[in-house]
């Protein structure tokens, strides 16, 4: 069975498709950026106060430094994972409609920041 021939495009459709293909791989990457900074964000707290319990700081409030961490790095994660389904959903009806598209580069650096990500969030869980 042979995939269905990609319809023929005018110049000015080509360049449409090139341009909304372009905008989701921007949108991608600001989320990759937005969930890069949370998952940073938390591991730089529970790093921090890590250190500052190793020299003898004592844990006070209501939410723990450590839970707060956790809490932000599985946000950036929870962020990567419904933009990347949202992305690969929206690559799949251009597809459709237009024929094959290059591969997704922001796709690809997505879930290398997550595979970071997932072992922020392991470090923080078991790490102390």
């Amino acid at each position: 069975m042979t995939a269905p021939a990609a319809p023929v495009l005018d110049t000015g459709t080509k360049l449409a498709v090139d341009r909304t293909r372009l905008a989701y791989e921007r949108t991608m990457m600001a989320w990759v950026r937005t969930g890069l900074s949370l998952i940073s964000f938390g591991f730089t707290v529970y790093k921090f106060f890590d250190y500052e319990v190793q020299k003898g700081a004592r844990e006070h409030g209501f939410l723990s430094p450590r839970a707060f961490a956790i809490l932000m790095i599985a946000t950036g994660l929870i962020a990567l994972l419904l933009a990347d389904i949202e992305h690969r959903g929206s690559m799949r009806s251009l597809r459709a409609a237009y024929g094959p598209q290059p591969r997704s580069v922001s796709g690809i650096v997505g879930a290398i920041v997550a595979v970071i990500g997932l072992g922020a969030l392991v470090t923080a869980l078991f790490g102390g």
